[in-house]
């Protein structure tokens, strides 16, 4: 993850259009880009640069096929740790970061500390993911887990349309 280290300038109208057209297709040309955002080539090559400098374009990157991949099994899981305390939170976090599986790990309010996203192949290996791994992790006391039967939306485009402008 990058860290921001440049203050961010107000997103106009135009910025908002070039990232949310390059959140649909982050392979357009930047000569077609232009074209639907109104703009010659040369300014918007250089709001592109403006916005991957100021930390608002993170990186681009290819979507795959989980099936394909023979990674079909979709699981969140809840963990609560054994004791709520600065170095707890460090060390799960260390060790979590490591497990390539592990897709998305968030630090939750609620009656568990962390909702993990993870995928995997087979029931077997989330038995293994979960008896092994996760609840032998720093603290892990508790879990709860849900298996995704149907996959309806995932996207990681962001709402720019409803988004308020800072």
């Amino acid at each position: 993850m990058r860290i921001r280290t440049h203050s961010v300038r107000e997103l106009d109208k135009i910025d908002r259009k070039i990232l949310d057209i390059l959140q649909q297709n982050a392979r357009i040309s930047v000569s077609d880009l232009a074209e639907q955002v109104g703009l010659s080539v040369t300014p918007c090559g250089e709001r592109i640069k403006r916005l991957e400098k100021e930390g608002v374009i993170l990186g681009y990157h290819a979507r795959l096929d989980p099936q394909a991949l023979a990674l079909s099994l979709l699981v969140f899981v809840e963990i609560k740790l054994s004791a709520k305390s600065g170095v707890m939170f460090e060390n799960f976090k260390r060790e979590i970061i490591k497990l390539p599986s592990i897709l998305e790990c968030h630090l939750v309010s609620g009656e568990f500390d962390y909702l993990i996203k993870a995928r995997i192949s087979k029931m077997s290996d989330y038995r293994k993911l979960l008896g092994e791994i996760l609840l032998a992790l720093p603290g892990a006391q508790e879990s709860k887990s849900y298996i995704v039967m149907e996959e309806v939306k995932e996207t990681l485009a962001l709402p720019l349309e409803t988004a308020e402008v800072p």
